[in-house]
């Protein structure tokens, strides 16, 4: 009886179909799909994320004073607030070009509660940098091993060239000049004491005692370094990983810029291979960026260690992010490792128009290189897995699939644009 009941109502429903206009039809399915879209849109406007603003005390930086001394909260350079005041509102600037660089590098360090890692990362990246970029160098500063090796001691000081996005864009100072910008990303432990201390250590001591890191497991003596070269930035509350990285990037004073995480998993002797790389892309206005690639790893011992778990999770999100993803950023084997390199020019195409803070902001910065025509290098660069890692493999990966949906349609829609 039920059956022939849903029946009969079947017919009726067909039979009072049949009779309403085409015309009805129509209109009533274009309102339908219409009503349906703008619940999207406004459902992707709600929960598509919106960076919010530095406090003004997350502008400031500290450092070290000739003898030591942790010095008062001092004003951050900022790029992008001289661009903003350049910038009428709705419009992209025609020549987004930022101040000459004062130094050839900048490393940017996000740190979350990274007292017991951050030690044996900064010992070697320090090494490198003042090896290479420092007082004293004792090979080629692109890191490309060719040349005589020379050993020459130079003064710091103020950039010379043009101002970068020039088509006469040229090196600073014979690539010399680097900083350490650490910053702590609300950690709660003491993440910023060490650095301090690290600094001091290395700056007081012409022969500071090394640390002992991912790389360089055994402590040797360390590298003396000039006053002022780490500065440490604290943000009030915690932002995510990528909201720390972008921060750093908006107070940059080097001709290049690289982010490593501070856990030292990237070889930081494996710098000089972004360097080289950007280099041999960047287009005229000096625009370009390098990623540091662990994909050449795929099969290796350290992957297969892995659970299966984990790996599967990491190929499922490889091919999510080739479906979502520009065609050009979709080439990318690895948009995840902590270890990439900018050019100056090529920051006010980036970092203004930054959304995500998660884990997935990698992907956005490489999504607004290519909006922007910029050209990207992939280089393997060395890996090693570093206990005390943060990401909760499972819980992470859902959330870094939800926010790359959420951020691709955003971009697509018009949520963000790059105004």
């Amino acid at each position: 009886m039920a059956q022939e009941a849903w029946s009969d109502i079947c017919v009726q429903c067909v039979e009072l179909l049949a009779n309403v206009p085409l015309s009805v039809l129509l209109v009533t399915f274009a309102a339908t799909f219409t009503g349906f879209l703008v619940l999207v849109y406004a459902t992707l406007y709600a929960v598509a994320p919106v960076p919010r603003k530095p406090y003004p005390e997350e502008k400031r930086y500290r450092t070290l004073t000739k003898d030591g001394a942790i010095t008062e909260p001092q004003e951050l350079p900022c790029w992008q607030d001289t661009l903003n005041a350049k910038k009428r509102a709705g419009r992209i600037l025609d020549d987004p070009s930022v101040e000459e660089p004062e130094l050839f590098l900048s490393l940017v360090v996000p740190a979350y509660n990274e007292e017991d890692r951050l030690g044996g990362m900064l010992e070697e990246a320090v090494n490198y940098l003042e090896r290479m970029y420092g007082t004293v160098t004792s090979s080629t500063p692109n890191g490309a091993g060719s040349g005589v090796a020379e050993e020459t001691l130079r003064q710091r000081k103020l950039a010379n060239g043009h101002a970068n996005g020039s088509a006469t864009y040229r090196p600073v100072h014979d690539n010399k000049g680097w900083e350490i910008i650490i910053v702590s990303d609300g950690s709660k432990d003491k993440t910023e004491e060490t650095a301090f201390t690290f600094a001091r250590d290395h700056q007081l001591s012409l022969h500071p005692k090394g640390y002992s890191g991912p790389w360089t497991p055994g402590t040797q003596e360390g590298v003396h370094i000039p006053p002022g070269t780490i500065r440490v930035v604290t943000l009030t509350e915690n932002r995510g990983k990528g909201g720390a990285v972008t921060h750093g990037m908006r107070h940059v004073r080097g001709q290049y810029v690289v982010f490593a995480d501070a856990d030292g998993a990237s070889k930081f002797e494996d710098l000089g291979k972004l360097v080289a790389a950007c280099q041999g892309v960047e287009d005229a206005q000096g625009r370009g960026v390098a990623v540091g690639s662990r994909a050449h790893m795929v099969g290796s011992e350290a992957v297969v260690k892995r659970s299966k778990l984990r790996n599967f999770l990491m190929h499922s999100f490889h091919f999510i992010l080739r479906l979502l993803t520009p065609s050009k950023t979709a080439t990318i084997k690895d948009t995840q490792c902590g270890f990439k390199l900018f050019t100056r020019a090529s920051l006010p195409y980036i970092i203004p128009f930054m959304h995500s803070e998660g884990w997935i902001f990698d992907v956005e910065m490489l999504m607004l290189a290519e909006f922007a025509g910029i050209p990207v290098a992939e280089v393997p660069v060395g890996w090693r897995e570093v206990m005390g890692s943060k990401l909760n493999v499972v819980r992470d990966s859902v959330g870094m699939a939800w926010g790359l949906a959420v951020l691709r349609a955003a971009w697509l829609l018009g949520i963000y644009q790059r105004t």
